[in-house]
Order: C-alpha cells, then sequence, then structure tokens
C-alpha cells in the first residue's frame, strides 16, 4: 500500500506539473466543512464503532485550459477517531477513542459537465493531540493520551466527488490511511497495526 500512495503522489505532482498553474484558466478558492463519520481497521475497513465528528477548513481548485481536469489542494481540522460500548457487572457505557489532526488533502479533479465533479488522490495528517472520553453508568470523563505513542504523521488515498450549485458545493468522500497509529509498544498492545478510516460529508462556499 505505501508503494501505492507513493505512487498517487508522484502522479498528483505530475498532474500539477501538466496543469502549468501560472496558466490555469479558472481558479476558485473557499471555505468547507462538515461531518465525519470515522473508525479504525486491522485487515478492512467497516462501519462498526463509527465516532461522529467534523472537519472545517479551506480549499483552491485549479483547473486547466480544457477546464476539465483540474487540482484542488486544502487544509482542514479534522477528527477521527473511533467509538466503543463498554457492559461491565451491569453496567454500561461509551468509550471514545479520539484524535485530532491538520490534513492536507491533494487531488485530482474530473469534470463531468457543468455540476458534478469526481475528485481522488492523497492526503497527509499531522496529529495535534489523542484522548479517550468515557460516558456512563461509571461515570464520565477525559483522558489526555501522550502524543508520543502515536506515529504524528498520518498519509493514506482520498476519493470522492462534489456537486456545484452556483455558489456552494456539496458532496462526500472517503480518506482511507495507510499509516499505523501505533508507535510505542504501549500502544500496540492495545491497537496493534491499526490505521485511520474515516467517510466524510461536506458543504464548501464558493469565495471567488
Amino acid at each position: 500500500m505505501k508503494t501505492l500512495y507513493k505512487t498517487t503522489l508522484l502522479l498528483a505532482f505530475g498532474l500539477i506539473a501538466g496543469l502549468n498553474i501560472s496558466n490555469a484558466q479558472e481558479a476558485r478558492s473557499g471555505l468547507k466543512g462538515g461531518i465525519n463519520l470515522s473508525n479504525l481497521y486491522l485487515d478492512e475497513a467497516d462501519d462498526e464503532n463509527l465516532r461522529f465528528g467534523f472537519h472545517v477548513g479551506a480549499y483552491t481548485q485549479l483547473l486547466g485550459p480544457s477546464n476539465m481536469v483540474g487540482f484542488q489542494p486544502e487544509i482542514a481540522f479534522s477528527t477521527k477517531g473511533a467509538r466503543g460500548m463498554y457492559d461491565f457487572a451491569g453496567y454500561e457505557g461509551e468509550v471514545k477513542f479520539n484524535l485530532n489532526y491538520v490534513d492536507v488533502p491533494l487531488l485530482a479533479v474530473i469534470k463531468l459537465g457543468e455540476v458534478a465533479e469526481i475528485h481522488g488522490g492523497l492526503y497527509t495528517g499531522y496529529l495535534i493531540n489523542a484522548n479517550v472520553t468515557t460516558e456512563g453508568d461509571l461515570g464520565s470523563g477525559e483522558d489526555e493520551l501522550d502524543r508520543d505513542n502515536f506515529n504524528t504523521w498520518d498519509y493514506g488515498l482520498a476519493a470522492g466527488f462534489a456537486f456545484n450549485l452556483e455558489e456552494i458545493s456539496i458532496g462526500a468522500r472517503y480518506n482511507y490511511g495507510l499509516q499505523e497509529l501505533a508507535k510505542s509498544d504501549e500502544a500496540k498492545t492495545l491497537l496493534d497495526d491499526s490505521k485511520n478510516s474515516n467517510t466524510q460529508f461536506f458543504i464548501a462556499f464558493n469565495l471567488n
């Protein structure tokens, strides 16, 4: 999978070079944000133990001479992690493993007419902090986790679509992490080789 990531990275830079940003025919920028449905996975991603969160950030989209193919870099604050339930001796509750990142997606854009477009590329994320929150019969609380137990940098593949409705766009995207989260032996005991899995639903406001 790391080879696939590197290949995608080379294709992204190739697209940037081929696009010739200085001669881009159309450019727009704006703000975007929305809902995150995040999880951790080992061999295959699934929809169990989804953690609801959010992302918010900014983007720029540059289109080439044909106005059909382009490049879209973004930067966003994004919450990830997973959620679980406990049932111990008749006590029930919820436990959330929370990871907060600054993500930088680098995406190719293919226009499908005037309204629809598809996105594909990669992302890199920087871990800001991590914590565990609990809520239930045994009480509520938050415990900050030592960031040194985790790999600071995350990376992976991203793909999605968007519909452009005049000054706003709506869409969805899936981010498939390729970096193992755990760094220390202690973290590996709890997380094994888990990686991030993150589905996003967003709305973007075009500012120009």
